[in-house]
């Protein structure tokens, strides 16, 4: 890793094409931004249509997590959907409490999808965020579970980014 530990800002491919940008660390105003994150690391300009897209385009799953979490629902706490940190695009981010959750459908079950996960949270918890991550039918037929498990992590004094897993609340069929 590059810098502090830190991984390149490296822009992903969107539609086959690398994104190019004037410079990776400035944001629309040229300047950094604040807190102790590189400068202009959160929501880039140039991902502005990206992250509308994908708001408007939100899975089934994301919608109902999504009722659960606008409008500071969960215990007063203010999140955000679809909000880039970097190149990597965050379904939900609470900004106060650094804490990242994903919601993962069958997609992220395939060796790619899966390596690019890891390196995707290993580049979020070295800027210290969390990452939650939670199956698409937890969030379906768990949603209350869900909600506890955010909750617990929010209120939770470790600072420690999480390992890379994804937390299931269903119970394994017996066999």
């Amino acid at each position: 890793m590059r810098k502090g530990n830190l991984p390149p800002l490296a822009p992903p491919k969107i539609g086959g094409e690398l994104l190019e940008l004037a410079s990776p660390l400035l944001d629309k105003e040229g300047v950094g931004g604040g807190c102790d994150f590189p400068s202009g690391i959160h929501n880039k300009p140039q991902l502005k249509s990206v992250r509308k897209e994908l708001r408007n385009e939100s899975t089934p799953a994301e919608k109902k997590l999504w009722c659960a979490l606008q409008h500071s629902q969960l215990d007063g706490y203010k999140f955000r959907r679809q909000h880039s940190v970097g190149f990597y695009i965050l379904d939900f981010y609470c900004p106060s409490k650094k804490l990242a959750i994903e919601v993962d459908g069958d997609s992220h079950f395939t060796d790619d999808a899966m390596a690019y996960d890891k390196e995707r949270t290993a580049f979020l918890n070295a800027l210290n965020i969390r990452v939650l991550r939670f199956l698409n039918t937890d969030v379906y037929n768990n949603l209350d579970a869900v909600r506890e498990r955010i909750l617990e992590e929010i209120k939770s004094p470790s600072l420690t980014p999480l390992a890379f897993t994804t937390h299931s609340f269903t119970t394994p069929n017996p066999s």
